[in-house]
């Protein structure tokens, strides 16, 4: 009897999401056909219907990967030692991945179906949800370290970095000549501001911080 390898398995799942990544962002899903993912793909549609039942479940999977990363991510934040650095890690991420033209499509396109499938809303819904209780974690731990503005509340600033995060989608679509790099440099001056992280001073030669945090000398 045959047995499946299940790291194969996952592999050509994860494959066939990729290319279908890109055939939704840039059709949306009504117009993409099953036979376009297979050709993107590079597989037969019987072996697609083995991994996918149906074009939605293809769809729905994007967003259960999009969870199984947002985990993940999470998971690689937590074991960061300082707080501050972790939401740095966190925030650049998942900027870098909205940043992308295809996946700020897609967010558009699942924007319009989350509207009329409960399913994939509670779906998407809940990868939000997952990415926003890991951020007011950090942001607690970061008040508590002294590390960000004590008078920060975790819930609220968690909130808002979730908006900082999704503002540049519409610009991306629109301006197809946008920066990355510069809009991330752009969004972690804001975030610093935002939450004024408390960075340690190390006083020049010869000098003391005073009691006022400037420098006297010694």
């Amino acid at each position: 009897m045959r047995t499946v390898d299940p790291a194969k398995h996952e592999a050509k799942r994860r494959a066939i999401l990729d290319a279908a990544t890109m055939c939704f962002a840039e059709k949306g899903f009504e117009k993409t056909t099953t036979a376009e993912i297979c050709r993107a793909a590079g597989i037969s549609t019987g072996s697609l219907f083995h991994y996918f039942p149906n074009k939605r479940a293809v769809f729905v999977g994007i967003f259960e990967q999009d969870g199984d990363e947002t985990a993940a991510l999470i998971a690689a934040a937590e074991e960061i030692g300082d707080p501050w650095e972790a939401i740095l890690h966190v925030v650049g991420y998942v900027s870098e991945q909205v940043l992308n033209p295809l996946a700020a499509k897609l967010v558009l396109e699942v924007a319009a179906h989350c509207a009329r499938d409960t399913e994939l809303a509670e779906l998407v819904q809940g990868n939000d949800r997952a990415l926003r209780d890991a951020l007011i974690g950090l942001v607690t731990r970061a008040v508590e370290a002294g590390r960000i503005d004590p008078g920060i509340e975790p819930g609220t600033a968690a909130s808002w970095l979730v908006a900082l995060i999704d503002a540049p989608l519409s610009r991306v679509i629109l301006d197809p000549d946008l920066d990355p790099a510069a809009e991330l440099a752009v969004m972690k001056t804001i975030l610093t501001r935002f939450l004024r992280p408390v960075l340690p001073i190390s006083p020049p030669p010869g000098g003391e911080v005073s009691d006022t945090g400037g420098i006297s000398p010694g």
